[in-house]
């Protein structure tokens, strides 16, 4: 008698395989939001690792599909720069966009640009910062969880992701920080296309990413006059090699820092609720061993893989597995993809949280544009899993979350939990 999961899984396996190779396109958001593209990728992974889909939504691209070309795609910032923008844009944001001013952030500037840029707001996600702000993490992240429902149904991503990201992100920024839930909904203005999450027109993202960037020039005027402190806006404002940059530039990186602050950390806090829940064993696992912790934390930002992928373009003719890239073509490294490759990684598709490499996953990226805040990321999930496994027994997933309509944040949008009571 077989197993329903696996029917599923048979099923998916033989719709996708009925699709012509040349037509296969995983940049769908519907897949993702469906948390149906797991075939699309291992088919592309066995038949086609560099794949080309000549159309989509998002114009003609390149799937890199498996951990090893994707690394060689990361660490090459000579031939696959940043400089046209690091997500699969549609062609339908292209159009509401034509004509509007750029705002490039470091993360999408090349070489020595971006070095200059990225240099200057690392210390403030440096050791030393961490470990001052590690205890005021902790802080927050126990009076979040203190004040959560006991015997009653609440969203997870609301009352403890969104919240923990949102403090933290007032802290980095020294952003006021009884307005901090509008970090989290500018990151989700930013992300969503209209008709998802809380966006519901071009307009409306336009005017509210407006009010976005207006309160953070207020920000920068205010740092800008006052001496150095160890914010990222101050930080900014005072380096010489940010002091004079462009507004659009400014926007650019504030988006970055919002959106970079704000998905990854977010996503991996609530996949990792949901991933302990599908796997009862690891669960277990932890509770009874919490030095598990930072393992499990690895373990989950690869599972979860929050950012699905980056984008690159082609500045030369380039070949990669056997198929040629031309100049000017949009190149996409597919992270989820990668950390499901089993060449590299051991029973990728399971969930193993003392696995022998946890780390080895390319949810972080690689090279020069490797995550600038993976640390941060680290540190805040570790800091709630030891405050969760001091106060709550365990923490029950009572129905599936709603996931994210997108091809670049993989995440949730709500996920309903129980707590049934304290330790």
């Amino acid at each position: 008698m077989s197993d329903g999961s696996i029917d599923i899984a048979q099923e998916a396996r033989r719709q996708v395989s009925e699709i012509p190779l040349g037509q296969l396109d995983p940049a769908q958001p519907e897949l993702f939001s469906g948390d149906a593209m797991w075939e699309h990728f291992a088919r592309l992974r066995r038949e086609d690792p560099v794949h080309f889909t000549a159309e989509s939504a998002h114009g003609p691209y390149w799937s890199i599909t498996k951990y090893n070309d994707i690394m060689a795609v990361d660490t090459n910032h000579q031939v696959f720069s940043s400089a046209d923008g690091i997500v699969l844009q549609s062609l339908e944001s292209k159009a509401e966009n034509a004509g509007r001013p750029s705002r490039p952030s470091f993360i999408s500037m090349d070489p020595p640009k971006h070095d200059v840029q990225r240099k200057a707001v690392s210390p403030a996600v440096a050791p030393a910062n961490l470990h001052l702000m590690a205890p005021v993490i902790r802080e927050r992240a126990g009076a979040i969880l203190d004040a959560l429902p006991i015997g009653e149904e609440f969203d997870w991503v609301d009352l403890v992701s969104k919240e923990l990201t949102a403090m933290t992100l007032a802290t980095l920024f020294d952003f006021p920080f009884e307005d901090r839930r509008k970090l989290t909904y500018w990151s989700d203005m930013m992300t969503n296309p209209p008709g998802h999450g809380v966006c519901e027109s071009w307009e409306q993202k336009r005017r509210e990413i407006g009010e976005c960037f207006d309160a953070f020039d207020g920000l920068w005027n205010q740092r800008i006059n006052a001496p150095p402190q160890s914010d990222m806006i101050s930080m900014l404002a005072h380096a010489e090699a940010t002091r004079d940059m462009d507004p659009h530039e400014y926007h650019g990186n504030v988006t970055l820092l919002i959106i970079g602050g704000n998905d990854t950390t977010r996503n991996t806090i609530s996949g990792s609720i949901y991933a302990l829940n599908k796997n009862p064993e690891q669960y277990a696992k932890l509770k009874a061993n919490p030095a598990l912790i930072p393992s499990m934390v690895s373990e989950t930002i690869r599972w979860q893989t929050p950012l699905a992928h980056m984008a690159r373009t082609a500045t030369e003719d380039f070949e990669l597995g056997g198929k040629l890239i031309r100049k000017g073509d949009r190149v996409v490294m597919w992270y989820v993809s990668g950390n499901r490759d089993d060449e590299v990684i051991a029973n990728p598709d399971s969930y193993i949280i003392d696995r022998e490499r946890p780390r080895n996953h390319l949810s972080f990226g690689f090279g020069v544009h490797r995550c600038v805040g993976n640390r941060l990321a680290e540190l805040q999930l570790t800091i709630i899993w030891e405050e969760i496994l001091k106060r709550f027994p365990s923490i029950e997933v009572v129905g599936e979350p709603l996931r994210t309509h997108s091809v670049f944040v993989k995440g949730y949008e709500t996920l309903p939990v129980i707590i049934h009571g304290r330790n």
